[in-house]
């Protein structure tokens, strides 16, 4: 849609209107650029359950936020929810759209899956047809069609069989009849309480009983759970995986929606099965670090498909005293430092808030050499603007900085002073080395480190009781703290440490270290837990054993079947 005088840059209208938008089948990562472009100018969001969170993260920091739902009765307010929380039925919906329509507001609208195939967003698009309210329609990646491709089933071979999509809640008895009585790829739409009876009314209306069918649960999320079965099997096989009714275990939820495929497409997955193989998939990782610390590692156990909960351990607070912050700074912007070596984020940060407190930017780092402790300080360092001139060669700590950090060489080097702002519990490795070499130092306290607050209660119980696949601890102090503010993690839990001094705290406190890192750096811990988790599922499937990830070990923990 290109801007007309009605629209502004993005294609939408000045005035109120709503966009039906496709949230796609649960995978945050599945949603389109224009989607993402659409939720930022949002108003007011009213979201389907499933895909709430993951929409809610593009929109602004204000927008006005309700789940669609049917708690309500049509007509009537959701009572005493807030507004955050409501659920609401259609005819308080339409009232909803329409009152923040007229106020010129934009309503997003997202719907779980595709708004072309979602019966109540089409009766919601007809209602404002009928009120002459403006809308818009992005379409998003359909549940049939996302959730078979992440369980590794392709609808189409290279034959180009047909394929049919059904709804079972919706199907008609004469539709049960066309569709036993042909061959196409069936991508059926239904719950796992009804999967049983779907199955076998195929079977009545003269499809055979061997034919295959996977059954999807969670699609395209870390939860994801695929069975492949046949017609006539796929009944026995969910009550030996304990997901439904049975004597020794409690069902998963009947209602909880499933997409099944029927037809011989079903056979590639063994092969084509990328999504619930990756080497973390599913394992609840525990990260101990901020969110502002943990962004980069988490979207790479992601990527492992692990599910990351970031726990800060460590609070971040302002010196004591202000004075040698200040005297630093001054001495930056005059011309006293030859280099200046930063040791982490948070020193970056510190001086950041510094020069923007005295109205300086990075210009005032202008003849002024740079040094960075590794590839995330880097990092920080450029997204300032100023581009380190010295990252260590080698292991990325303070004693690989020294390795390559050049002597003081009077002839080349008209000022011997380096400025070091720093943790005021950091160690003294650097100093002294940098004095070794004929630099004088200021080492200067630019934040402090303290003990964060506890966590809530159910993540301490998860982290004593086993409920978190593994922990990343890529420091001694946050095997301290978390220790102190958490408890002990649980026994059954994979302990994964950056380094030797780390691990050897982790064992002072009784824990059993299972990963350590081969480089100082959290993307290698990260890499090594991956080889870890891969090494341990080949294991599994090579002794013919049920693939369990680590939390499922623990006694009492219900053992589920993928």
């Amino acid at each position: 849609m290109s801007p007309t005088a009605n629209t502004d840059a993005t294609g939408l209208r000045k005035g109120g209107q709503v966009t039906f938008l496709g949230a796609g089948p649960g995978d945050p990562g599945l949603l389109t650029l224009r989607a993402v472009e659409v939720l930022a100018s949002a108003d007011v969001l009213v979201a389907d359950p499933l895909t709430a969170v993951a929409v809610r993260t593009h929109c602004p920091e204000g927008v006005e936020v309700h789940t669609s739902g049917e708690t309500s009765a049509d007509g009537a307010d959701p009572g005493d929810s807030t507004p955050e929380t409501a659920d609401w039925g259609a005819a308080a919906l339409a009232k909803l759209v329409s009152t923040a329509v007229k106020a010129g507001k934009h309503v997003v609208r997202t719907v779980d899956g595709d708004p072309g195939l979602d019966g109540r967003a089409a009766e919601e698009m007809l209602a404002c047809a009928k009120d002459r309210i403006p809308f818009e329609v992005v379409p998003g990646v359909a549940q049939s069609v996302g959730v078979p491709a992440y369980a590794g089933v392709p609808l189409r071979g290279r034959h180009g069989a047909d394929v049919r999509f059904v709804d079972a809640a919706s199907l008609e008895p004469q539709g049960w009849t066309d569709l036993g009585g042909c061959d196409a790829t069936l991508v059926v739409r239904t719950t796992l309480g009804q999967l049983p009876a779907t199955a076998t009314a195929l079977v009545a209306h003269g499809r055979k009983p061997d034919f295959a069918l996977s059954a999807t649960l969670g699609g395209t999320t870390t939860r994801q759970r695929t069975f492949t079965a046949t017609l006539g099997t796929i009944a026995a096989e969910l009550k030996s995986a304990k997901v439904l009714p049975s004597p020794v275990s409690a069902p998963v939820d009947p209602q909880t929606p499933v997409i099944a495929v029927v037809g011989e497409q079903v056979s590639l997955r063994g092969a084509l099965s990328w999504f619930e193989t990756k080497p973390l998939f599913g394992w609840n990782v525990l990260v101990p670090r901020t969110k502002e610390q943990a962004a980069s590692l988490s979207d790479q156990l992601r990527s492992y498909g692990a599910v990351p909960h970031e726990v800060p351990t460590i609070a971040v607070e302002p010196p004591r005293t202000p004075q040698q912050m200040e005297r630093a700074i001054k001495g930056l912007v005059t011309g006293r430092y030859e280099w200046i070596a930063f040791t982490s984020v948070n020193a970056v940060r510190a001086v950041r808030e510094k020069f923007e407190e005295y109205g300086l930017d990075a210009r005032a780092f202008a003849g002024i050499k740079v040094a960075a402790v590794g590839e995330t300080t880097a990092q920080s360092l450029i997204d300032f603007g100023v581009k380190p001139d010295l990252m260590p060669s080698g292991e990325q700590s303070a004693a690989g900085l020294l390795e390559d950090w050049p002597p003081y060489d009077p002839v080349f080097d008209p000022i011997d002073r380096v400025l070091l702002p720093r943790a005021d519990i950091a160690t003294e490795t650097l100093v002294a080395g940098l004095i070794d070499l004929g630099w004088e130092v200021d080492d200067v306290t630019a934040y402090r480190t303290v003990r964060a607050s506890p966590p809530p209660a159910e993540t301490r119980e998860a982290i004593k009781g086993g409920g978190f696949d593994a922990v990343l601890f890529t420091s001694s102090s946050t095997v301290r703290n978390l220790v102190g503010i958490a408890g002990k993690p649980h026994n059954v839990t994979v302990i994964a440490c950056i380094g030797p001094a780390t691990a050897k705290t982790a064992e002072e406190h009784g824990l059993r270290v299972d990963v350590l890192s081969p480089a100082p750096s959290a993307a290698a811990l990260a890499e090594a837990l991956a080889d870890f988790g891969a090494a341990r599922r080949d294991a599994a499937l090579e002794a013919g054993e049920q693939v369990y990830r680590p939390s499922e070990r623990r006694p009492g923990s219900r053992r589920k079947a993928r």
